[in-house]
């Protein structure tokens, strides 16, 4: 159709959007007025993954037809419902913009403060949304803040709010967060014990308008304090070593390149100490 925009070349690729999705049709057209508006007004290149987990309510078939008609949109849909963290991993995978956003689908998050995230990588690797007032329900604001602290106390942490999807960071971070279902609530901390930079902006949260939320206290607390157990076992194990450098200076240098190694294992942290010139010390 002479009408359809065009994908930019992988290259030129400034920012992705992966916009996770279950079951949010009625949300999905208001949230693609609002996203592409700022997204026009402030980038050339863009790219806009929706990550459907299986919808059963017509956001697949709505997703699919805006594909065809915007080469920007991505559609990636899972063959069965695997979940919040799945649907994030997934994206992670596919994007190519030099900046990863991710948002949720339900409206409650504000595209407008997507600008200011990615403003705040100029001196960090990744900006996380703080949501200052919550409209939720009192239960679920009582859960979020119990969370919060139990996080911090367990982790030595100071995240204000670790759970919330709203978040920009360089593509270079996505590598750092392992593909472990649950993790999706932990990526500050997971980014730090990677050895990058980490910073929380106030964002906007809003009142849902349309549908219901996919997660309670219930079918969460548990498993969320199993999971932070695991990161702070991760904590705890991840590799920490300085090498000395006159010592492998007497060694010819290693023809063969070596092996990738996950983020996570020392080496990002030691790398970013040389280049500041301050010790690597834990």
């Amino acid at each position: 159709m002479s009408d359809q925009i065009s994908a930019s070349p992988p290259e030129l690729l400034e920012l992705t959007v992966i916009l996770p999705v279950f079951n949010e049709v009625e949300n999905l057209p208001l949230l693609w007025r609002e996203l592409i508006g700022v997204l026009d007004a402030h980038w050339r290149h863009v790219e806009i993954i929706f990550v459907d987990d299986m919808s059963t309510d017509g956001s697949a078939e709505w997703i699919r037809e805006l594909a065809q008609r915007d080469g920007r949109v991505r559609h990636v849909r899972f063959a069965r419902h695997a979940g919040l963290t799945a649907a994030l991993d997934a994206g992670y995978r596919r994007a190519q913009g030099s900046i990863v956003v991710t948002m949720d689908s339900d409206l409650q998050s504000d595209p407008a403060d997507i600008p200011q995230l990615v403003a705040a990588l100029a001196d960090a690797d990744a900006a996380t949304g703080w949501r200052v007032h919550r409209h939720d329900t009192w239960l679920r604001r009582l859960s979020s803040r119990i969370a919060n602290f139990i996080r911090n106390r367990v982790t030595q942490e100071t995240v204000r709010d670790s759970a919330c999807t709203l978040r920009a960071m360089k593509r270079a971070c996505t590598a750092a967060l392992p593909p472990y279902d649950g993790l999706h609530r932990f990526v500050p901390t997971l980014l730090r014990i990677a050895g990058h930079r980490v910073v929380e902006i106030p964002v906007t949260h809003r009142a849902r308008r349309f549908g219901e939320s996919k997660f309670g206290v219930r079918n969460r607390a548990g498993r969320a304090f199993r999971d932070l157990l695991f990161v702070r076992w991760m904590q705890h194990r991840v590799l920490r070593y300085v090498i000395e450098p006159t010592v492998e200076l007497t060694r010819p240098a290693s023809v063969e390149p070596p092996p990738s190694r996950p983020p996570w294992a020392g080496h990002e942290r030691e790398a970013r100490a040389r280049r500041e010139g301050v010790p690597y010390v834990q």
